[in-house]
């Protein structure tokens, strides 16, 4: 009896052992959910799969109870405790849930590693497909603003020289990402957010605030992770896009992409390009450039290969040609002009990753390389409003060549535990620049080499309490040559930091959560973006060049926050207010010399200051009471300080009436900034945008004689307003119209105290990109919604 008896049980426990086949489907609604990744979990193992094209899956697991969860972009994290027995293992049905703020996104810029946002140890802020139609943003550039602590700057009449800064840093305290990957250089930095199409990018994720500690040095700041799209659905699409910049001046643009996605989902991929023909714009008949000529033809694509359940190969290579020009007379060659400033860049970008993981899912495992190399001609310079043999002899000076790479190569192993989760890795980042002007007797050469190890342990003791623990070392080696005429500089430093990171975040009941960190960064002394720009004064141009004992820059970053976030009924809200500190050691600071070349040409030196503080809030609030509204708005109140007045402008003694300039505070940096996004959406056809920013006054430096000396004046804030209203048409289930029309700038919130003529000071410029621009569009093809 006893035999029969374990006999018995042996055969129920085999049965119960034993994967059987498990369906179901995914839906929303009556609409089924395509490619939802599936995640059911017991306490041995973690099984995956995806629902197909129907949106219906088919999974191979044992009878017994699952937590379950279900992503898909665009919907929430479906939770669910699930018993898996012969009455429901062919029914299953899961019912997905609009998220209309984005709170249930997965992100990776906060760990590393794939997270839901709303779970993250660190704040994460994110701009998806949604905010870019709906600002119609043509270029990263235009759509960073979106986000609390983020403000894009706008810097030469003569190029479109951007930069980003978050939380009141500029933007070389910042590192740009690239799918994760540190291959946006220096160089890049100067026009690249400008040059990347939006129409590659699935989202960009914003991390505030010591960044460094795991993604390497130039992240004091924080970071902005640009990640592009991935083939998700079979789609194709065909866009064009016409704008009139104060009316009349055409900002043309025409886009392809498509998406094919095998039946098994074990391969992929994506194509597009982009071509965009913007006309130069003259804000105040000078006949100088206030918004420059601009020619950008991008291509790419992106692949994946499943070889196994378990494991993914993925490749990205982007190939762009951009020719961008400002000044006055631009039907002439270059040295013909007054003031020119000309640039062709050719860049290639590209990356290949092979990602996979253990039968049970807690070995994860990537190793991956980046590169990136950029070719640039360029012209900075020109006659500066004179016709002497000198001025011409000087005009054709100003042709330049620049050969810009970056790699990446690295691996990265992470151990799921029950609660916590170990990352670990090492990284190899290379960078080499050579910007030579060899009529200036101008160069750049510099490589820097960098070998960093992190390593971080997430800790959850329970559902409410996580913190996470780490740090990055990195060994640097700086090798640069820097001259301008006959001033020569050169830095050779061999340095080793460790810069550790510690977050915490506590559930403090269940909608308000508390985050709180501390970061370590560090910058070595290098040529940064600014550096790699030329603008002119004067009608001759400005140079930058390291001092002597340029010495490393390192930050102490701080910041603490509460997220409420709760649902009432259908509405969906979130409120973030975030404080945030950093204390910046020996901050690189640029200071105008008065000092002169023999060609009239001016020279900043970059130099050590007496230490800064930057201090201030970011908020963020959203409201979705249904499908049809979405209502956010964020903002930011800060400081820039140094502890001690810094020099600005350095009289040599020459001019009487020239003396050294002192300021207390950064300049071109608002107290206050902030946006606002709306949206409407009556039904499936029709949807109206409103959105803005705002930007506060502040201090801006103006050249006003040969030597460089200086003026602050204060400038007026602005309120950049902009509508976009779209109709969109299903023709068929497999063909789509979409029109959309709109006014960015409504208001014409605009600068009015441009500097005009050949001597203007280029780099006094501030406030939004555009004037009132109109404009419409149209996009055809199989579109995925």
């Amino acid at each position: 009896m006893r035999i029969l008896i374990v006999v018995f049980l042996l055969g129920i426990f085999s049965l119960s052992a034993q994967n059987i086949d498990v369906n179901g489907t995914v839906k929303f609604g009556d609409e089924a959910i395509a490619y939802a990744a599936l995640k059911f979990t017991n306490a041995e193992k973690v099984y995956q799969t995806y629902s197909n094209a129907e949106g219906k899956f088919t999974l191979k697991i044992p009878y017994g109870e699952y937590n379950l969860n279900v992503d898909f972009v665009g919907y929430k994290t479906k939770y669910k405790l699930i018993t898996i027995t012969a009455n429901n293992k062919n029914d299953l049905i899961i019912e997905l849930v609009e998220d209309l703020l984005g709170l249930d996104e997965v992100v990776v810029s906060a760990t590393r590693n794939r997270v839901n946002k709303k779970e993250a140890p660190i704040v994460v802020n994110t701009l998806g497909e949604k905010l870019i139609t709906a600002t119609q943003s043509l270029a990263v550039s235009e759509s960073l603003n979106y986000s609390p602590g983020v403000r894009v700057e706008n810097n030469c009449q003569n190029c479109g020289f951007t930069q980003v800064r978050l939380n009141g840093l500029d933007g070389s305290y910042s590192q740009i990402l690239v799918n994760s990957r540190a291959v946006f250089s220096a160089l890049n930095s100067v026009y690249g957010l400008e040059q990347i199409p939006t129409q590659i990018i699935d989202k960009i994720e914003i991390v505030r605030s010591g960044g460094s500690a795991l993604f390497g040095s130039n992240a004091i700041a924080g970071t902005v992770n640009i990640i592009t799209k991935d083939p998700v659905l079979n789609t194709w699409e065909v866009g064009s896009y016409l704008g009139l910049i104060d009316g009349d001046t055409p900002d043309r643009v025409l886009n392809f992409n498509a998406s094919l996605v095998s039946d098994d989902l074990r391969s992929g991929a994506t194509f597009y390009g982009i071509h965009r023909n913007r006309d130069e714009w003259d804000a105040n008949g000078d006949g100088f450039t206030e918004v420059v000529e601009l020619k950008n033809t991008t291509f790419g694509t992106k692949l994946y290969y499943k070889p196994t359940d378990h494991s993914r190969l993925t490749l990205d290579a982007t190939v762009l040609n951009e020719y961008r020009r400002g000044g006055d007379r631009l039907d002439l060659p270059p040295h013909l002009t007054d003031i020119t400033e000309e640039l062709t860049h050719n860049t290639i970008m590209g990356g290949v990753s092979y990602d996979f993981n253990n039968e049970a899912n807690t070995n994860y495992y990537s190793i991956y390389s980046s590169v990136q190399f950029t070719d640039r001609d360029s012209y900075y310079g020109g006659l500066g409003g004179g016709r002497t043999a000198q001025d011409s002899l000087t005009a054709l000076n100003a042709y330049g060549i620049t050969k810009d790479l970056a790699v990446a190569t690295g691996f990265q192993f992470t151990k799921q535990f029950k609660r916590d989760v170990l990352t670990s890795g090492i990284e190899y980042n290379r960078s080499s620049t050579d910007d030579n002007i060899i009529g200036y007797n101008r160069r750049i050469d510099q490589k820097v080499n960098a070998v960093g190890a992190y390593a971080q342990y997430e800790w959850k003791p329970n559902a409410s309490f996580s913190a996470l623990i780490g740090s990055r070392v990195d060994h640097i080696n700086v090798d640069g040559n820097y001259t301008v005429g006959d001033i020569s500089r050169a830095v050779d430093i061999f340095q080793t930091t460790l810069n550790p990171r510690l977050t915490i975040a506590y559930q403090l009941m269940e909608d308000l959560k508390f985050r709180g960190g501390y970061a370590r960064g560090f910058r070595a002394p290098q040529a940064f973006n600014e550096d790699l720009h030329i603008s002119s004064v004067g009608g001759e141009p400005q140079f930058v060049i390291l001092s002597d004992d340029l010495e490393s820059e390192f930050s102490n970053a701080f910041t603490g926050s509460f997220n409420f976030a709760k649902e009432f009924n259908t509405t969906q809200t979130n409120f973030l207010v975030e404080g945030f500190y950093t204390s910046l050691e020996n901050p690189f600071t640029l200071v105008s010399t008065g000092a002169q070349l023999q060609n009239g040409s001016i020279v900043e030196e970059v130099r050590n200051g007496e230490g800064a503080i930057v201090y201030g809030a970011n908020f963020e609030f959203g409201v979705s009471p249904s499908k049809k509204w979405l209502f956010q708005i964020g903002g930011t109140l800060q400081r820039s300080e140094y502890n001690e007045d810094q020099i600005l402008f350095e009289a040599d003694g020459t001019n009487p009436n020239e003396t050294d300039i002192l300021i207390s505070e950064f300049t071109r940096n608002p107290n206050v900034y902030g946006y606002l996004n709306t949206n409407w959406t009556p039904n499936d056809t029709y949807s109206i945008s409103v959105t803005g920013t705002y930007t506060g006054s502040m201090i801006v430096p103006l050249v006003i004689s040969d030597s460089g000396f200086l003026s602050l004046n204060e400038s007026d804030a602005f309120f950049d307003v902009n509508l976009n209203a779209e109709a969109h048409l299903d023709v068929s289930n497999d063909f789509q119209i979409t029109f959309n029309a709109g006014v960015k700038n409504l208001f014409n919130s605009f600068q009015d105290d441009f500097q005009v003529g050949p001597t203007r000071d280029s780099d006094y410029v501030y406030g939004p990109a555009l004037p009132r621009t109109f404009f419409l569009g149209i996009k055809i093809g199989k579109m995925h919604r």
